[in-house]
């Protein structure tokens, strides 16, 4: 079931891609396995998905020790806690949702202890809702530039959450606003902030977020079904 879901939702983004005029390779699929055991983690990358998106530390820790022999990329997207970076900063790939300028500088210092650089993306509430974490449309820019000296990560686009409406139309404004910010940011040409990635798109609006630029969708429930207790 995991492969024949798999097949639809790439048929979708390619359906969304041609919409857009955008090659479908501009559009990677974050599968998003939280709370899901590893053995559906597995069938998605038998059927070829690489990256996975998690939203809690441990669980993810013990997916990753767990899952072996397969080249995944590992992308948190939750709410991470500063304490917790150390434990997935020797190979995270993408940290997703970063929301402040402590949380950088700690992924900045973890970062290069390990002698690499993380990507990250900045969280912008959109939508402006209390119930969800991320910097203010407003401040987004200030904040990217105040990462300009954290040379141990690379700011690489923004991320956001769209509301949560019966018809996807809804999220486009804010998909929109924020590739319009995706842009100044970039134009600004900050060295360790190249903002090559838009992290928006989720099972209820991805084709929307396609349509408006989105470079990376996180699609859970459209690909493993309907979220299980947390397991491993």
């Amino acid at each position: 079931m995991i492969a024949e879901s798999l097949d639809n939702i790439r048929g979708r983004i390619n359906r969304a891609c041609g919409r857009a005029g955008r090659d479908a390779s501009a559009v990677t699929l974050v599968a998003v396995s939280k709370t899901f055991p590893a053995d559906c983690i597995r069938e998605a990358a038998d059927a070829g998905v690489v990256d996975f998106g998690e939203n809690y530390v441990q669980e993810l820790l013990e997916k990753h020790e767990v899952i072996t022999g397969k080249a995944l990329r590992w992308h948190f997207i939750g709410h991470l806690q500063r304490n917790k970076v150390r434990f997935i900063a020797p190979w995270i790939t993408m940290v997703h949702a970063v929301d402040g300028l402590p949380l950088a500088r700690e992924i900045h210092a973890r970062a290069k202890a390990e002698g690499r650089i993380i990507d990250c993306l900045v969280e912008v509430n959109t939508t402006g809702e209390e119930s969800k974490f991320g910097v203010r449309p407003d401040h987004a820019l200030r904040l990217v530039r105040e990462f300009e000296d954290l040379t141990s990560i690379r700011v690489n686009g923004f991320m956001t959450i769209g509301p949560f409406l019966p018809d996807p139309e809804g999220s486009r404004p804010m998909f929109r606003h924020l590739r319009e910010l995706r842009d100044e940011a970039a134009a600004s040409n900050q060295e360790n902030a190249p903002m090559h990635h838009l992290s928006m798109g989720m099972t209820g609006d991805f084709e929307v977020a396609i349509e408006e630029g989105a470079t990376l969708v996180r699609i859970g429930t459209a690909i493993f079904g309907a979220r299980k207790r947390r397991e491993v």
